[in-house]
């Protein structure tokens, strides 16, 4: 089959590398791509905002499915775009992705649709943000948690004990938003989080296996939220098999079956970031495409084949496959990211080491980088890469992620040295009731 990827990151090289393994042969291609996915896909250097010029190249190549990675473009309509020129997509239209590019408007459909969720409240007028927050938090209960109601890139959100903090960050929403933009206050979910993905042809759902991310930029869950510095899967102490059906009963199909009563069908991958309760599963948030970095460790366990998976999907038919098989090892990743990130992230250095990493039995999953003139390859955004392990146990595959990373010489850079590491050593109580 002939699969265009659209996007330029990890999430993507994931998604290339897991596609390139594959029973069956892919032609793959990737536009505009990063260095990584050349090793296994033809680069097409064609801009990730530029809708039309990926359609005609997607025309040209005659590509069999199209696989959208990123949020942006699926948000401003590029799946619609393609599909009005005939092209099989995997991503869901601009009205579906409206999942992720309004918090509002996600908690309003799980409202309507009877989903477990947090309360929240939407407020688009500064006056109202004081007398909102202290109504979700009576008597001062903190965390504060403040969500931006639009795309933010992973941080948008604010959780914090300081209602001070929580209302700086609201009124910063607010001011650096649209006219009619808002600010999501949401109570807080007590209980640890957990992500899974669901695909979707519009009206059945399979679920991929549940992984963790880690948000902080620090050890320790130190510092400010970031896009994700590393994720672990399985999760030793969650049931995997009652969580993936507890997800699809319980959120996936009532929320795939509002949106299609809405008449705006979700076809495409559906993230539920999930907050493992005393009461059960609660929806924190939706996204609208594979997450980054859970991705990377949900498809180092999948064992059959994606590229059937993702295109019977865009077809309407999962009934016509089976349900993913996976490896029973553990796989972690670990986000090495750019001095200054998430903040103000310094770019343009030398990366080196990475052959090292490789020799170490992992894999290196490119994000922000690229090749100067010479073919040096140098950082180019605040996530640069990933290593991922796969070993037989989560601790083993949580050291040789660690030893790995350890060759990558980036100047100024930093990870995470904790990833895992709680969950490996049995010290995450295992209390949700599914």
């Amino acid at each position: 089959m002939k699969i265009l990827v659209v996007g330029t990151g990890a999430r993507e090289h994931a998604l290339v590398r897991r596609l390139s393994k594959d029973s069956s042969s892919h032609d793959l291609h990737a536009a505009p791509g990063n260095p990584g996915m050349a090793e296994h896909a033809t680069l097409h250097d064609v801009a990730l905002g530029d809708g039309p010029a990926l359609t005609r190249l997607a025309c040209d190549l005659g590509i069999e499915l199209v696989v959208i990675g990123p949020e942006a473009p699926l948000v401003a309509g590029l799946a619609d775009e393609m599909r009005a020129d005939g092209l099989t997509v995997f991503g869901p239209s601009k009205a579906a992705a409206k999942l992720e590019g309004s918090k509002d408007f996600a908690k309003r459909v799980m409202n309507d649709a009877g989903i477990p969720t947090a309360r929240s409240i939407t407020v688009t007028d500064p006056a109202a943000l004081e007398t909102a927050i202290d109504q979700l938090n009576p008597g001062g209960k903190v965390p504060y948690v403040v969500k931006a109601d639009g795309l933010a890139a992973g941080k948008g959100v604010v959780v914090t004990a300081s209602r001070d903090e929580a209302l700086e960050h609201a009124r910063a929403c607010l001011t650096s938003t649209a006219d009619d933009a808002g600010v999501v206050l949401e109570e807080f979910l007590d209980g640890p989080e957990l992500s899974v993905f669901c695909v979707s042809d519009g009206e059945r759902v399979l679920p991929l296996v549940p992984a963790q991310d880690f948000k902080r930029a620090f050890k320790g869950d130190e510092g400010p939220n970031t896009g994700g510095m590393g994720a672990y899967s399985p999760l030793p102490w969650l049931d995997e098999a009652a969580a993936m059906r507890a997800s699809v009963e319980k959120i996936a199909e009532p929320l795939v079956r509002a949106m299609r009563e809405r008449g705006t069908p979700f076809i495409g991958l559906l993230f539920c970031g999930l907050a493992a309760t005393r009461d059960g599963l609660k929806v924190i948030e939706f996204n609208v495409r594979f997450g980054d970095p859970e991705t990377l460790v949900v498809l180092e366990r999948l064992e059959s084949d994606l590229g059937a998976l993702l295109h019977a999907a865009a077809t309407g038919n999962l009934t016509q496959v089976a349900a993913p098989t996976w490896h029973e090892e553990s796989a972690v990743a670990v986000v090495l990211a750019s001095e200054g990130y998430p903040l103000a992230a310094h770019t343009g250095r030398e990366i080196t080491g990475l052959d090292s990493v490789e020799q170490e039995g992992c894999a290196v999953i490119h994000a922000g980088t690229k090749r100067d003139a010479d073919g040096t390859l140098l950082s180019s955004g605040g996530r640069v890469l990933s290593v991922v392990a796969r070993e037989d146990t989560l601790e083993n595959a949580r050291v040789r992620a660690q030893s790995a990373i350890a060759h990558v010489l980036l100047d100024g850079s930093h990870y995470r040295t904790d990833i895992a590491e709680r969950a490996a050593h049995g010290e995450i109580e295992r209390t949700v009731r599914l």
